[in-house]
């Protein structure tokens, strides 16, 4: 009975202890989701400066931040540092132009983080060589992690105050996510702070949703407007509650050999950080960055087949974007970029939308659209295009200069 009892007790411990450390490596994979509502201290609040009732989340006016990109190994010195400086209208500065009320042509971006172009320096964005090229400023309001929803509401509330002849609208596929996002954390784990507004059609009539958090100290509980976020965020039973992990979380770990591979690179990279030096021969960081895009392909499937289903919010946006141009009389222009995720995948399966940006140049004759994929031609591969490390790839600094050449030469050909 004895021994009987010991090996029970042996098999309990292993089993708890392989609990306890899925449910670790479960935590720190970024497929998979562990909380629904992980708590938010007053400590993390106070570092979130961006904070906006109206958009969830802004770049604020006269900062300038530097961020470490990742460009290096532990033990090695630092090497990448780029800095995000923005004016006084919350525009990242553009140094090249000073704005000028009488210039011949004015032109204003608006739209995600590949319109702020994050990863590069200010001086290396696609709105700095643009202005080189038409000698003119270029105003940049990107904001990080926006939806084309976000982009079109700060678009509106910015441009009376400055007003220009050009409105580009710049933004990625995940828009399609985005634009039915309320909490980010459905769709994007861990993302926390990110509640905005979206927009929804009712009657045929696009109709705004505000953001629930009035104010910043509202997201110490958000769990109190959990109906609220549940039943606006699209993502809460499409993709959140799939990926939500749950006893037993060995099964959960086990059953993707992704997340095996991702648990050991990371705590190899926690071996070299305690280590203060690198492993020779092995990039454990190139090594992370592939694992995490392996992971990401059903994302990038999920994304294609909500063009599918809600192509229609994304279209009705576009027209507010026109509509608003009529208004203003500019001339819109929408742009299409690919994140690194879309690229790899699409290199083989083809656009995740389509021909949409054809098809809304169709339907909107004063609208310009601008599919960037189709003018981007890499020789080294897709991935040549984005910076080599940091914190999603970005597009480097040669391949804004090319972006900046087509965008130009939409405003010299007119």
């Amino acid at each position: 009975m004895l021994p009987f009892v010991a090996f029970a007790f042996v098999i309990v411990a292993l089993a708890v202890t392989l609990e306890v450390v899925s449910y670790a490596s479960l935590k720190r994979i970024p497929a998979v989701a562990t909380e629904e509502f992980p708590e938010i201290d007053r400590e993390l609040l106070g570092k979130f400066s961006s904070f906006d009732p109206e958009l969830g989340w802004v770049p604020q006016p006269n900062q300038e931040k530097q961020k470490d990109t990742g460009d290096h190994l532990p033990g090695e010195e630092l090497r990448t540092v780029v800095t995000y400086s923005t004016d006084e209208y919350g525009s990242r500065v553009c140094s090249a132009k000073d704005r000028d009320e009488d210039a011949d042509v004015t032109v204003s971006t608006y739209g995600d983080s590949y319109c702020f172009c994050r990863e590069v320096n200010d001086d290396e964005t696609f709105q700095h060589y643009m202005a080189q090229e038409l000698d003119t400023h270029v105003a940049n309001y990107g904001g990080g992690n926006y939806g084309l929803d976000q982009a079109l509401l700060r678009m509106q509330r910015q441009y009376p105050e400055e007003e220009t002849d050009y409105v580009f609208v710049v933004v990625t596929a995940s828009s399609i996510a985005r634009i039915l996002s309320v909490w980010k954390h459905y769709q994007e784990f861990g993302n926390i702070l990110a509640v905005k507004p979206r927009y929804v059609i009712e009657n045929g009539e696009l109709e705004l949703i505000d953001s629930p958090v009035d104010e910043k100290e509202d997201l110490l509980d958000l769990e109190s407007k959990a109906d609220f976020l549940r039943e606006y965020d699209f993502h809460y039973d499409h993709w959140f509650k799939p990926h939500f992990a749950s006893v037993p979380y060995t099964s959960d770990f086990l059953d993707d050999p992704e997340y095996l591979r991702y648990a050991a690179i990371t705590g190899c990279k926690e071996l070299e950080r305690r280590a203060g030096r690198s492993i020779p021969g092995v990039d454990f960081d190139a090594a992370q960055t592939e694992s995490v895009l392996r992971m990401e392909q059903p994302r990038v499937r999920y994304h294609e087949r909500l063009f599918e289903t809600h192509e229609y919010l994304f279209n009705a946006l576009i027209e507010e974007f026109v509509d608003y141009a009529d208004e203003q009389d500019f001339q819109p222009v929408f742009v299409m970029v690919q994140q690194l995720r879309y690229a790899k995948y699409e290199s083989e399966h083809g656009p995740i939308y389509g021909d949409l940006v054809d098809r809304l140049g169709e339907t909107y004759d004063a609208l310009e659209t601008v599919d960037m994929a189709r003018h981007l031609d890499p020789e080294d591969g897709v991935e040549s295009l984005y910076v080599e490390r940091g914190e999603g790839g970005h597009y480097s600094p040669e391949t804004n200069r090319e972006i900046a050449n087509v965008l130009a030469d939409i405003v010299e050909e007119e």
